[in-house]
């Protein structure tokens, strides 16, 4: 609640307060002292909420330092033995450090009117850890946490966490801070950043600080900026305009049923209908509230677990994924930064069904699709690498608890992307096809000095003729490719390997990691548009 106070008479100070002369009708002239101090009067430096006590800078980089003040106030910025200096235009100000070392502990120090020091300040590897519910799982639901979690005091790894927020329009800060990483704080974290940090800050030996923003179902769009979708056509009509269109029917719907509601009230009556539903998801919203308050916070890359909301519309997720991709690129302008996406994990949605029943012949499946479309999105990109996790899934449950194997894969995609490490960091990627008679001979990349079947037979791959109909084939291990053929197919023509919402496939490297799923086909997908 605020007041406007006119002084009529002199206004002066008195000490570090300020005093007025007042006067009033029918009453005597009177000294009133304004409890408020004449510094106040005047804006503070401010920072946002990333930059707290036991904040990670990023190591070897250009390191934005940005906040709030005054117009025409000089800010200086110290580190280390950088010292810079802007003044704030509009309300806000910037300074950039350049190439710091990592380790730490050091102090940040911001002055301006007032002084801000931030203490036990470390320099190393940032990366952001983002998507749906398989991110935002929390370390204490994982499979078997109790040990990690005591073992998991480190220093060297902190924890900032995104709150969850909505909003129409970007933002520029949020309400958290950074924590140490240990049994109190990272119990409640998102147990596959966790697992990632962990064994990324292991292998590098640097500081490594992970800021961790989810949430739970969220489809791709709602992480992207509007003028982004708005730009494109498709995206335009099929995301933005929908959305409009849903909620003019669910405010008309609504509408109706307040009606309705008033009515029965006036009549002594009630009713036990339920209200509309409101469209649960508007597209940018996450972007905005959770994504625009970290720009441009300088990191090494992002990790990404999320395509699960975006299955049955896995033709569009081919271009939609790259484009939140360059999406984040452009407006955190740290030119195209490592990019680590989780293939979507086993998961059958028919819960009944047993394992003899999935596995009784090939079908179609709009999780494969996804999965394909996930591949695109390491071809068509610099720098954008994915774990694969065929092996743990859980075929009841969309969320599947082993998340250190997830974590640990993306580290060493980390680790052989944004750090040019020399290992085999992914299982083994269909490349090309060739027919030999009845048979097709399959080869791949990422072989990792060989391929090899896990427990018995190859299993996971089917073949097709001209007529489109696939058939579970015979397939073997001949050097570093696979030979597929079926007795049902005299001239095959396509294979799939994988392809179904719950693959079970067996198919590895001698690195000890999954090929990920594929078909070597373009016949018609279940989620290409009709027209």
């Amino acid at each position: 609640m605020t007041h406007d106070y006119s002084f009529p008479s002199s206004l002066f100070a008195v000490g570090n307060f300020r005093c007025a002369w007042l006067k009033a009708p029918g009453r005597f002239l009177s000294i009133v002292l304004l409890l408020v101090p004449a510094a106040s009067l005047r804006a503070d430096v401010r920072l946002p909420a990333l930059f707290t006590d036991h904040v990670v800078l990023q190591q070897n980089a250009r390191v934005p330092i940005w906040g709030w003040a005054d117009d025409g106030e000089r800010v200086t910025v110290e580190f280390g033995n950088q010292k810079v200096a802007t003044v704030a235009k509009g309300g806000k100000w910037s300074v950039n450090l350049f190439n710091l070392k990592p380790g730490g502990p050091r102090e940040l120090k911001i002055s301006g009117k007032n002084a801000i020091t931030l203490h036990d300040v470390l320099v190393g590897e940032v990366w952001v850890a983002s998507g749906q519910s398989n991110m935002e799982w929390p370390l204490r639901l994982s499979h078997e946490p109790q040990a990690d979690i005591a073992a998991s005091a480190n220093p060297t790894i902190r924890l900032f966490t995104v709150p969850k927020l909505k909003a129409d329009e970007p933002r520029s800060d949020v309400k958290s801070s950074w924590q140490l990483c240990g049994p109190d704080t990272v119990t409640n974290f998102s147990a596959v950043a966790y697992y990632f940090g962990r064994d990324l800050q292991k292998a590098r030996g640097v500081p490594v600080g992970i800021i961790h923003t989810s949430w739970g179902g969220s489809p791709a769009e709602v992480w992207m900026s509007h003028d982004v979708l708005a730009s494109n056509p498709d995206y335009k009509k099929s995301i933005l305009e929908s959305y409009d269109t849903s909620m003019n029917a669910y405010q008309t719907a609504l509408a109706k049923f307040q009606d309705e509601q008033a009515e029965l009230k006036a009549q002594g009556k009630t009713s036990d209908k339920k209200p509309p539903g409101k469209p649960f998801w508007k597209p940018s919203e996450l972007y905005n509230g959770m994504i625009a308050p970290l720009l441009p916070y300088a990191i090494k890359g992002a990790i990404w677990y999320q395509g699960e909301s975006n299955a049955g519309r896995a033709y569009q997720y081919r271009s939609l994924f790259a484009d939140m991709i360059r999406n984040w690129r452009r407006d955190w302008r740290a030119g195209d930064f490592t990019f680590l996406e989780v293939q979507l994990a086993p998961w059958d949605r028919n819960k009944k069904r047993s394992l003899e029943e999935i596995t009784a012949a090939p079908g179609e499946s709009d999780w494969a699709e996804l999965r394909e479309a996930q591949v695109i999105a390491t071809r068509v990109l610099p720098k954008v690498g994915m774990a694969v996790i065929t092996d743990v899934g859980d075929k009841d449950d969309i969320h599947p608890t082993k998340k250190g194997p997830v974590g640990a894969r993306l580290a060493l995609a980390a680790r052989k992307i944004a750090y040019g490490e020399n290992i085999v960091a992914s299982g083994p990627m269909y490349q090309s096809m060739a027919v030999s008679g009845d048979k097709l001979i399959l080869n791949f990349s990422n072989v990792g000095g060989g391929l090899e079947a896990r427990e018995g037979e190859l299993k996971g791959f089917a073949i097709a003729g001209a007529d489109q109909k696939f058939v579970w084939a015979h397939a073997e291990i001949q050097g570093r490719s696979a030979v597929v053929s079926s007795p049902q197919v005299a001239k095959p023509v396509a294979v799939r390997y994988g392809w179904s919402d719950f693959p079970v496939v067996n198919l590895w490297n001698h690195a000890g990691l999954p090929a990920s799923p594929f078909r070597t086909d373009n016949f018609p997908m279940l989620t290409k548009p009709k027209n």
